[in-house]
């Protein structure tokens, strides 16, 4: 299984949602993937502004990989963004090449 930090951002109530920085396992295919304990299928195409969803909820998701500017909202929102703990060091020094907010676990 290939293992990468991705930007998950819920899309069930409209086109911003609740959005986190986390670790996701993609299936051999690379056609599923799986986070939090969610299993999250391809829309293949299908959705309006989202690309997965949850398999067992059906809520669709925009889930994709993180931008080195940080600008992953699609309309670029100044709404937070969550950080996973067991990421954030790597996300801050390797993505966003800004060491000194390792800590942080929230960016706007």
């Amino acid at each position: 299984m290939k293992i990468r930090i991705m930007y998950i951002e819920y899309k069930g109530e409209g086109l911003t949602g609740e959005a986190r920085i986390g670790r996701v396992k993609f299936s051999k295919t690379m056609k599923s993937l799986h986070y939090d304990g969610k299993l999250f299928k391809s829309l293949k195409g299908a959705g309006f502004k989202s690309n997965y969803y949850d398999s067992e909820t059906g809520e669709e998701y925009w889930i994709s990989g993180c931008r080195k500017d940080g600008a992953d909202r699609l309309y670029n929102e100044r709404t937070p963004i969550f950080i996973d703990e067991d990421v954030q060091e790597e996300y801050w020094t390797e993505i966003r090449n800004m060491p000194q907010f390792v800590g942080r676990l929230r960016r706007n």
